[in-house]
C-alpha cells in the first residue's frame, strides 16, 4: 500500500472525531489534504453540520473554499475543539518535529489553542528521537537571519536557509524567512526548544511538545490511535 494511502487511512480516523457544531483547526500540508478531503464529503451526505474551520495555512484555506467547508478566524473564538495535522517525525513521548511545508507558526498558534490536537502521520513518520529523520525547521526574520545561522551553530547544529529551485529564498505565510536545522537525533528536546525561544530573531520552532492529544498511525497493519495520557512527559 502506498504512504499515500496509509496518510488517507490516517486522515479518515482522525475525523472520525470530529461532531457536529464543532470549531476545528486544520493545519497543512499533504496529510491534512486528506483529512479535508473526508470532512467535504461529510458535509455533502450530511454525516456533518455547523462546523467551523480554522486554516493554518493560506494554501488550506483555498483548499476549504474549493471544497466548500466554512471557516472563521481564530480570533473570533475563545478555544477550538480540535484541530487536525500531520507532522514530519514523532518520538515515542509525543514529541514532534513540525514544518516542513512551512507553516509551522500559524500550526502552533492552533495547537496550543485547541483543546485536542490530533496528529495524522504513517507509520515512516515515527523515530526513537526526533531530529533522528528530519532537520528542525525554524521561522526567523529576513532581518539579520545569518545571525540566527550562527547562533545554531552554538547549540551544535547546522543550519541551512530554505530557498526555491531559482535560489530565492523561501517565504511563510507571514512573509519570513525558514531555516533548516540539522541537530541530529535531540536528546534534550525541551532544552532546545527553550533556547530557541529565548532568542530574539527567532519566530518560531518546529518543536510540537506536550501538544499532541492524540496520534493516529496509519501503516501495513492498520491505524492505530496512540493516546497521550499513556506516555510519559517531554524531556
Amino acid at each position: 500500500m502506498s504512504t499515500d494511502e496509509y496518510k488517507r487511512q490516517a486522515a479518515e480516523a482522525a475525523v472520525a472525531l470530529v461532531q457536529p457544531g464543532m470549531l476545528l483547526g486544520l493545519g497543512h500540508g499533504s496529510t491534512v489534504r486528506f483529512a479535508l478531503e473526508a470532512l467535504a464529503a461529510q458535509l455533502r451526505a450530511g454525516a456533518l453540520s455547523d462546523i467551523i474551520v480554522v486554516p493554518a495555512s493560506l494554501q488550506t484555506q483555498a483548499e476549504c473554499e474549493r471544497l466548500g467547508i466554512p471557516l472563521g478566524a481564530l480570533n473570533d473564538y475563545a478555544q477550538l475543539d480540535l484541530t487536525i495535522d500531520g507532522a514530519d517525525e514523532m518520538d515515542g513521548q509525543f514529541n514532534l518535529i513540525k514544518g516542513g511545508g512551512g507553516a509551522l507558526l500559524r500550526e502552533k498558534i492552533l495547537a496550543q489553542n485547541s483543546q485536542r490536537l490530533a496528529i495524522i502521520v504513517d507509520e515512516g513518520k515515527l523515530s526513537e528521537r526526533v531530529g533522528s529523520r528530519f532537520r528542525l525547521p525554524l521561522e526567523v526574520l529576513p532581518f539579520g537571519w545569518v545571525h540566527q545561522a550562527g547562533f545554531i551553530a552554538t547549540l551544535g547544529g547546522a543550519a541551512s536557509l530554505r530557498v526555491t529551485a531559482g535560489g530565492e529564498p523561501v517565504l511563510s505565510d507571514q512573509g519570513n524567512y525558514l531555516l533548516d536545522c540539522d541537530f541530529g537525533p535531540i536528546a534534550g528536546p525541551a532544552a532546545l526548544a527553550a533556547a530557541l525561544e529565548a532568542r530574539s530573531g527567532v519566530l518560531e520552532h518546529g518543536l510540537f511538545l506536550g501538544l499532541a492529544t492524540d496520534v493516529f498511525v496509519a501503516g501495513a497493519d492498520g491505524v492505530r490511535h496512540l493516546r497521550a495520557d499513556a506516555f510519559t512527559s517531554p524531556s
